[in-house]
């Protein structure tokens, strides 16, 4: 069997190819969309019982940058980062992106819009959705004949 090396050094130019594409054009690696808006943030949901509870990551955000909606059973977070544009640094690497997202799910239960709670805390946005009466589980009494 013949092992063949495997040569990176194309894709890295490649790479710096298309960053300098986009810094002619005026979109730094930090003003591209922040990654998959339908991935970002982040979520876990799940059921309690009489709420549904929300878990989104968001490391770096502050309360002014992100919105929270609730609308029937769907759950709509927005957000923008906005890095500092310092022209004097000389960055020899920019990973962290710049942009505003989306992110809407639909929940599985309808929820009570006036009692939703939301906090930031640590880059961890919670949200706490109490489920609307019509959605909460009823137990029902037996009769008998």
């Amino acid at each position: 069997m013949h092992l063949v090396r495997f040569n990176a050094k194309p894709f890295d130019e490649l790479r710096r190819e298309m960053e300098r594409v986009f810094a002619d054009f005026g979109l730094g690696a930090a003003r591209l969309p922040l990654a998959s808006p339908a991935a970002f943030p982040a979520l876990n949901i799940w059921d309690a019982g009489d709420a549904l509870c929300v878990e989104a990551e968001l490391p770096g955000f502050s309360r002014a940058d992100v919105d929270v909606f609730v609308s029937g059973n769907e759950l709509t977070v927005r957000g923008r980062r906005v890095l500092s544009d310092d022209d004097a640094r000389v960055y020899h690497r920019r990973e962290r992106a710049a942009g505003e997202f989306t992110r809407a799910v639909t929940l599985p239960a309808e929820v009570n819009a006036e009692r939703v709670e939301a906090t930031l805390k640590d880059g961890v946005l919670n949200i706490v959705l109490p489920k609307a009466e019509q959605a909460r589980p009823r137990k029902i009494a037996l009769k008998t004949n």
